[in-house]
């Protein structure tokens, strides 16, 4: 910094503040606890060697990692920043556990809703409908337009085969759900 204020670390080393400090840009003279935590960390010989072999484009970044990590080693001095990044790694993987029960949880939901929603409306059940009456059923069947119709039947003049493939619905687990 030169003149009148030294910077902290400077005023922290008792020296004198040259114009060229590599610390003066960094560590200002008015937060002197950036420097001394960085300074108890890593040693200012340290930080000054890093400081030279970056360019000067990414100094700043590298002295804001410094206070980061001498600030995690301040509160858990055998693991530092790695124990901070563990502890959240481990609440991320708690909380997409917690994401994947809720998750499931909708889904028996919405399955108990679709569920009840089809025996509500059993009586339009083309099923029911031809349990009650065979030929009642097969005589709707032949007046509705075959888009409309969720199974194919092949028709002898005595036997009506019904193909249940059609009604099944694919599970999210890759086997076939009856409904």
């Amino acid at each position: 910094m030169g003149g009148n204020s030294p910077c902290a670390s400077c005023k922290l080393l008792r020296r004198r503040c040259a114009k060229e400090c590599i610390f003066a840009p960094y560590f200002p003279s008015d937060d002197p606890h950036k420097f001394a935590i960085v300074h108890k960390v890593f040693g200012a010989s340290n930080i000054s060697k890093m400081l030279q072999e970056l360019p000067v484009h990414q100094r700043a970044d590298a002295v804001s990692s410094l206070v980061y990590e001498a600030n995690a080693r301040a509160r858990d001095p055998v693991y530092g920043c790695v124990g901070a990044i563990t502890y959240l790694q481990n609440q991320v993987s708690q909380l997409q556990m917690q994401l994947a029960v809720a998750q499931a949880e909708i889904l028996c939901i919405q399955m108990h809703q679709d569920q009840h929603a089809l025996a509500n409306n059993m009586t339009t059940d083309p099923l029911l409908l031809m349990e009650e009456d065979e030929n009642t059923f097969f005589g709707l069947q032949n007046n509705l337009p075959h888009h409309l119709l969720n199974f194919s039947t092949s028709s002898n003049s005595t036997n009506h085969v019904i193909n249940y493939d059609s009604f099944k619905k694919e599970s999210l687990y890759g086997h076939d759900m009856v409904s």
